[in-house]
């Protein structure tokens, strides 16, 4: 199959969350497969300069009309560091900024002009593109209006869409349908008209021939009124073409045992460098040496709710401990206060890092001994993936693709990879906590715990089969 994967974002070069490293790890993975893979993101800041894309000019110029206007896109042309070509599209007026969505916690205001014009040039692209595509491969709301474009202009390839996020919808107020110059009957309850306003992803469910989600729980859970953020009764409608597919790591990004970002290369085999990893966490954060007990991590991405609603009631009594915690990622504003605070009553002992630093995030993953996944929606686990694979044995609330990815442990039969809880209160989250140091101080049952979680396999070449099977329904016109 010939396949073009659209998104907004593509690792390493753009990423705020786990679609990133998707785009990183998917085209790879389906190149090795047979097929012939490319994939588009927009040209952001910095990109056309990038020594890791090696970008070069096609002499492609696309005339794209957006409402009474028209906007000139320039198509950019690189190779990833993992073989992947790449199509970038250029217009600085739109993409040339200092954040991908926004600065300061704000997003740009004209976020649907920039992801309309985006998504009309890749299926432009598509169509110039010779032999067509297949599959055009579509990601969360930035790409969703595709599908529509493609339906409504007949065009001769099939779409997929992936739904990353539901919470995250594209909703701008009506007047921005008109910069998507589709016909006005579109912009009804059957179309993009979502509560008066524009909604890009309602359109990409309505009209991609196939969807996919992150887990087969998720798949189960958007269906419903807590987990659909609105949208649960459209996905019912159209659950017969929607399907649950566990994503993979990468590991050839990720893996201890030639990970360039680290002091120390470590294996199941041999965990000494692990020791060292926590060594040189803990003194870049100017944390206290040595604890006692574990050192706890959690990783905070855009498109995920982390849960600190959980952890911050037991930050006081957690600290209280000769234990470490280093969060890693944005927090909405009343959490980031709750933490500042902490991290002031408990210096040494917490360290907080608001920007994505890739480096540091591969150093946190070897260097914690205990990742914390207590997020209310884990769509795909990625980060639990990672955890494993470095021996940072989690504890997970178990909620969407974490109950593909993670085991809870159970010392009478000597199984599990994980410290799991279901309940999403600070109580729940706890006693899976306790159960976590329990096992900490007991180095033998740690170890075995670790070199089991480490032999775990999720890697692309099993997941991809679940994208090749759900192309094929599309070709087929199964959804």
């Amino acid at each position: 199959m010939k396949i073009l994967l659209a998104a907004s974002e593509i690792a390493p070069f753009a990423r705020t969350g786990g679609l990133g490293d998707m785009l990183e790890g998917l085209p790879p993975a389906l190149a090795a497969r047979g097929h012939e893979v490319s994939a588009v993101m927009p040209c952001y800041r910095g990109l056309r300069d990038d020594p890791r894309l090696g970008v070069r000019a096609t002499g492609v110029r696309l005339t794209v009309p957006m409402g009474a206007r028209r906007r000139q896109a320039e198509i950019l042309e690189g190779t990833a560091p993992n073989g992947s070509q790449i199509f970038l599209v250029r217009e600085d007026e739109l993409f040339d900024r200092a954040g991908l969505y926004g600065e300061d916690g704000t997003a740009y205001d004209d976020e649907a002009e920039r992801f309309i014009f985006f998504s009309k040039t890749v299926v432009e692209l598509a169509r110039r593109v010779l032999p067509p595509p297949d599959i055009v491969h579509v990601h969360d709301w930035h790409t969703a209006l595709v599908p529509v474009l493609v339906k409504q202009a007949r065009r001769p390839f099939r779409t997929v869409l992936t739904l990353h996020d539901v919470a995250f919808q594209g909703s701008f107020w009506g007047a921005d349908f008109g910069l998507t110059n589709l016909p006005g009957e579109l912009f009804s309850t059957r179309g993009l008209e979502f509560f008066g306003n524009l909604n890009l992803l309602k359109g990409g469910i309505l009209f991609a021939d196939a969807l996919t989600t992150l887990s087969e729980r998720q798949a189960r859970e958007i269906q419903t009124v807590e987990g659909g953020s609105g949208l649960d009764g459209v996905l019912r409608e159209h659950a017969g073409k929607l399907s649950g597919i566990l994503g993979g790591a990468d590991y050839r990004e990720w893996n201890p045992a030639g990970d360039p970002h680290l002091p120390a290369p470590y294996s199941a085999l041999d965990l000494r460098g692990k020791r060292a990893c926590q060594a040189a966490l803990l003194a870049e954060l100017g944390l206290e040496p040595e604890p006692s007990g574990p050192v706890f991590a959690l990783v905070s991405r855009r498109l995920e709710r982390p849960g600190f609603d959980l952890l911050i009631p037991l930050l006081d009594r957690l600290l209280a401990h000769d234990v470490r915690l280093v969060i890693f990622g944005p927090a909405d504003p009343p959490h980031a206060r709750a933490l500042a605070i902490a991290a002031r009553q408990h210096r040494g002992r917490l360290a907080l890092r608001d920007a994505f630093d890739a480096r540091l995030a591969h150093l946190l993953e070897a260097g914690a001994d205990v990742a914390l996944l207590p997020a209310h929606l884990e769509p795909g686990g990625l980060s639990a993936m990672y955890s494993l694979k470095y021996g940072t044995l989690p504890i997970a609330r178990a909620t969407g693709g974490l109950h593909q990815i993670v085991q809870d442990y159970d010392p009478t039969s000597d199984r599990g990879t994980a410290f799991v809880f279901y309940d999403s209160t600070p109580a729940a989250l706890w006693d899976a906590i306790l159960r976590a140091t329990a096992c900490h101080a007991d180095p033998p049952c740690w170890a075995k715990l670790v070199r089991r979680a480490m032999a775990e396999d999720f890697s692309w070449e099993k997941a991809v089969l679940g994208y090749e099977e759900v192309y094929a329904r599309a070709l087929r016109g199964a959804g």
